[in-house]
């Protein structure tokens, strides 16, 4: 994996010239992923937090032109393998009970598939005893809020797409109250939302803090790859090689 640092402004230079004149719509649940995503080069909607947002943030992508279609930012993990900062590059998002295989070429832009699936959620997954049984019933190694909403757009409108995710709570780890309320329509954190949860809810400090520095660490391996992506063209996912199930008691993802 690339070492650290601050990802160069002309971080998806290397990535657009390999698509060769590709559009590429980025989608994207929240504020701070959306500065990270826009070092791709492509062009970036919110959806803010919700699966519907993000519905329509993909469509208004695909009706502005774009021609391939990319879920990106945090997500919550669900194999308990994976911890804050791991990537995953999906080769299925699996939403309503379907299946919808990830573009090969575009995930050879992004280094190539890890090898693992994605659960497209409708709702954030806060308690480590759901994350345990939606990993046992799905074998899904994450979930997000946006790319079951770029997966079915895309199949609708015949339309390349792909995931590139870093795990922000890992399995064992709850989402704090605060962290369910705090965002507005435009994907930021609104501090007025989370100090009023903090004062019903005082004990549920320390998880928040948790949690905060574990999207930092998500954001910091984004920005990384990025970096990697435009000083050679390409990078190594978390996980990549052979598919992990739930049952593979002794499988790890390296980082």
């Amino acid at each position: 994996m690339p070492a650290g640092g601050r990802a160069p402004r002309g971080a998806g230079s290397a990535l657009s010239n390999s698509a060769r004149g590709l559009s590429l719509g980025i989608v994207v649940g929240l504020a701070a992923e959306a500065r990270i995503a826009r070092r791709l080069g492509g062009r970036v909607a919110i959806g803010g937090g919700t699966s519907d947002g993000a519905r329509r943030a993909a469509r208004d992508l695909a009706e502005s032109g774009a021609t391939a279609l990319l879920s990106f930012g945090l997500a919550g993990g669900l194999d308990p393998a994976l911890r804050p900062g791991d990537l995953l590059v999906p080769h299925t998002v699996l939403a309503g009970g379907r299946r919808f295989p990830t573009d090969p070429a575009l995930c050879g832009l992004l280094g190539g598939s890890s090898a693992q699936m994605l659960l497209g959620g409708e709702r954030i997954v806060a308690e480590p005893g759901e994350k345990h049984v939606l990993w046992r019933t799905t074998g899904c190694a994450a979930v997000d809020l946006e790319s079951a909403a770029v997966a079915e757009v895309a199949t609708e409108r015949n339309l390349p797409f792909a995931v590139l995710r870093a795990v922000a709570d890992p399995a064992d780890r709850a989402v704090p109250p605060a962290a369910l309320t705090a965002l507005d329509a435009k994907g930021a954190v609104t501090l007025g939302r989370v100090l009023v949860s903090l004062v019903h809810q005082p004990g549920q400090l320390a998880a928040l803090l948790a949690l905060a520095r574990d999207a930092v660490r998500a954001r910091r391996s984004l920005l990384r790859h990025l970096a990697h992506i435009g000083a050679h063209g390409t990078f190594t996912p978390a996980g990549s090689g052979r598919a992990r199930s739930p049952g593979d008691a002794d499988a790890r993802y390296t980082r």
